[in-house]
């Protein structure tokens, strides 16, 4: 009955309350000039069935049958359905942030286990419970380390993702917050020596990602010992969770600021994601959004409670760490659920099938085309610099239902006719070898004009 309107039994006891005969007397107040004295020109109403019907036809001129080589940042992975089971569970789907711990237990376990978790999985101390995303997480993090620091300047590294770049530099703008940014050599990685360079006495953090924009591991180490030789703090952006399941953390940050997504979070044209910093105990102080903690009741039963909220929504604004920060414990809970039913051993068997198709996948381009940063390890994406244009040869690849990789002309103009492709375990070897073939006619095509145009000029 939610859905259906009120009966004329109901209005008429609505408007015998308010002293009015009709519908009219209540909108009499309204000019006859500005009133709509006719029906609504909208379709007839339409059964259930016919609804269902309608939305199955839109759905299908969605990218239906298509397959994807996208990641940068938002990446295709299986979802197990009891996410979606347990998440429509209406004490968690209603819940909003849970002040009254007394009431709110299994919220506050939920979010407990998923710092936990998150600790474990990073090798950090301490993690907050969730952020928005990736990108404010990155920018939340340096400026948790310029409060840390007391300096003000921050270092990038270019290979860091362009749009988390973009995000930091807005953060920037109103906080005095002077950003340089350090170039990458052929290997895809930050040039080390430009980074050393970067840095002076002002410098309150450097800031990475790996794996980076490229796909390529960054030398989180020695990054490490060039900023802490200058009395900076390491950042170490992670937008690719799952590759945690095979990669070392990168324990020698102070601080992790990760994308969460490939965690069972669905694809979304920008979101909700779900965002995290992870760092040592001793910074928890100035680590922006919400801690849950464990403790016990006055009959020694375990319990939990919000134990750091230092939302500007909490505390005075000018003590505040952060307002970018709101409730995300429902998307943080499907991160939870996926890190659960796969385990420490079925994470890393996920990582492994990531990492292979994108081996394979970056091999058989490398026949075709030119596979850049090839002097460093990867993890499921890489980048291929072909003759003709990226966006044109997306454009034919649509025609086969295949989603090309990211063009990078936009980011990276030195770098021509290059793409980000990605691969995950949702990847097949059929849909790889159809790609490749593609491209491959594409390049036939272009040096066969190329050699036509050449005799033409002879």
């Amino acid at each position: 009955m939610r859905y259906l309107p009120k009966s004329p039994a109901d209005r008429e006891a609505m408007l015998k309350a308010m002293g009015l005969r009709s519908v009219d007397d209540l909108f009499a107040p309204i000019p006859a000039e500005y009133r709509l004295n006719r029906d609504l020109k909208i379709p007839r109403q339409m059964a259930e069935s016919e609804i269902v019907d309608y939305f199955r036809q839109r759905s299908r001129e969605n990218a239906e049958g298509y397959v994807s080589f996208l990641g940068a940042g938002a990446y295709s992975h299986y979802r197990p359905v009891i996410i979606d089971s347990l998440i429509s569970r209406g004490e968690f789907l209603t819940a909003y942030t849970p002040y009254q711990a007394e009431i709110s237990q299994g919220t506050l376990q939920s979010i407990f286990e998923f710092q936990t978790m998150i600790s474990e999985l990073t090798g950090m101390e301490v993690a907050n419970a969730s952020m928005y995303d990736g990108s404010t997480a990155a920018a939340e993090a340096v400026m948790m380390a310029v409060r840390l620091t007391g300096r003000r300047s921050v270092v990038l590294a270019r290979s860091l993702h362009p749009e988390y770049r973009e995000v930091l530099a807005t953060y920037a703008t109103h906080q005095g917050m002077p950003l340089s940014v350090a170039g990458f050599g052929e290997n895809g990685r930050v040039n080390l020596a430009e980074l050393e360079k970067s840095i002076s006495a002002e410098t309150a953090c450097v800031l990475i990602q790996s794996p980076n924009f490229f796909g390529t591991l960054e030398d989180v180490a020695a990054v490490a010992d060039i900023a802490h030789r200058n009395g900076a703090l390491l950042v170490v952006s992670i937008a690719e969770a799952v590759s945690l399941g095979i990669v070392e953390p990168p324990r020698e940050a102070d601080i992790i600021a990760m994308e969460a997504q490939s965690f069972g979070v669905p694809l979304g044209f920008g979101g909700p994601y779900c965002g995290v910093i992870a760092t040592r105990e001793k910074f928890v102080r100035q680590m922006p959004g919400r801690l849950v903690g464990q403790t016990v009741d006055k009959h020694g039963k375990r319990g939990f409670v919000l134990t750091l909220a230092t939302r500007e929504q909490h505390i005075r604004r000018e003590k505040a760490t952060s307002n970018i920060c709101t409730n995300q414990a429902l998307v943080a809970l499907m991160v939870n659920i996926f890190m659960t039913v796969y385990g420490k051993v079925g994470l890393k068997e996920l990582a492994k099938q990531n990492l292979a198709k994108a081996a394979y996948a970056a091999a058989q381009f490398g026949k075709q085309g030119e596979v850049l940063f090839g002097g460093a390890p990867r993890f499921n994406e890489f980048v291929v610099r072909t003759s003709e244009d990226a966006y044109a040869i997306n454009n034919r690849l649509l025609g086969h239902k295949v989603i090309g990789g990211l063009p990078l002309k936009k980011f990276y103009p030195e770098l021509g006719n290059a793409a980000l492709w990605c691969c995950t375990e949702l990847t097949t070897r059929s849909s790889i070898d159809t790609a490749v073939g593609l491209v491959a006619e594409s390049e036939r095509s272009v040096q066969s004009a190329k050699q036509e145009t050449e005799e033409m000029v002879r």
